[in-house]
């Protein structure tokens, strides 16, 4: 469907007549008019009943507004998503998990934007069930995440192994849930390492789903909680939190994903670069 007839049956609705429409896509009256018609017609629906007060929506009219919003935020999403910015010869998305960006992603992306200033970066955050699909949809072109889909046509690799170490505000706090402990949700094997090295945990007056949330927070009004030793090192070593002795630490693999058929020059080198960083890390 030719999106402006959508786009001009939402500035009818809006505004509620067909002239007030019209001035407002700075179009004649009677070009308005035709759009609608090859609407109905299309839709083989009425969607307006016009009189001298205006034009209202009839039951297919209102029916069709929700199909019609979403259709335009869809092509304006899809826009988004796959133009290229003026200036720039091509585009690259990635997506990744918040504590991945952070002493990760975020230091790749200005060593790749140097080595090609001329490729526009879409940058995501989101969770494995978001980043995933858009994967395999092609909406982004890589994932790093850390409980990856095995997918046709995706390539998915190693990237880093965290270690989740937990850490307190306190110097002696103890090596088990308190009444202080900070839940972090970091995925399900996280969720069956932790069930098996704390049997008698019941649940936290607090649990996140994003360690950045769950670290803010200890820092800000005390308390414990696992998070990747990666981030909290140099917090460590300013005091600000103490590693917890005789707490178990647990094991996190980070996972690189990307179409194994990469396609553009730019992408070679932004999975190059992504690799190299973290075995600086």
């Amino acid at each position: 469907m030719d999106t402006e007839l959508a786009r001009t049956f939402l500035a009818i609705v809006e505004s509620g007549s067909f002239g007030d429409a019209a001035d407002r896509l700075h179009l004649t009256q009677s070009t308005v008019s035709s759009r609608m018609q090859r609407l109905e017609r299309t839709l083989g629906a009425t969607l307006f009943v016009r009189n001298k007060a205006g034009a209202s929506l009839t039951a297919a009219g209102r029916q069709f507004q929700r199909h019609a919003s979403l259709l335009i935020r869809t092509v304006e999403q899809a826009r988004q998503e796959i133009g290229i910015v003026s200036g720039y010869r091509a585009t690259l998305s990635i997506g990744g998990r918040f504590g991945l960006w952070e002493n990760l992603l975020l230091r790749w992306l200005p060593t790749f934007r140097a080595l090609v200033p001329d490729i526009g970066i879409r940058a995501t955050i989101g969770f494995e069930d978001e980043l995933m699909p858009a994967l395999v949809e092609g909406r982004i072109d890589i994932a790093v995440l850390y409980t990856p889909q095995a997918r046709p046509g995706l390539t998915i690799e190693p990237l880093i192994e965290e270690q989740l170490v937990m850490v307190s505000s306190g110097r002696h706090a103890p090596a088990a849930p308190g009444r202080d402990y900070v839940y972090v949700d970091w995925g399900p094997e996280f969720r069956a390492h932790h069930s098996n090295a704390f049997p008698d945990y019941t649940g936290s007056g607090l649990a996140v789903n994003i360690g950045w949330l769950g670290l803010q927070h200890v820092l800000a009004s005390g308390g414990a909680g696992y998070f990747p030793a990666r981030l909290t090192r140099a917090l460590e070593l300013a005091g600000r939190v103490h590693r917890v002795a005789d707490a178990p630490a647990f094991r996190l693999p980070a996972y690189l994903c990307f179409a194994t058929k990469m396609q553009t020059e730019a992408l070679t080198l932004a999975v190059d670069t992504i690799r190299r960083v973290a075995a600086d890390i």
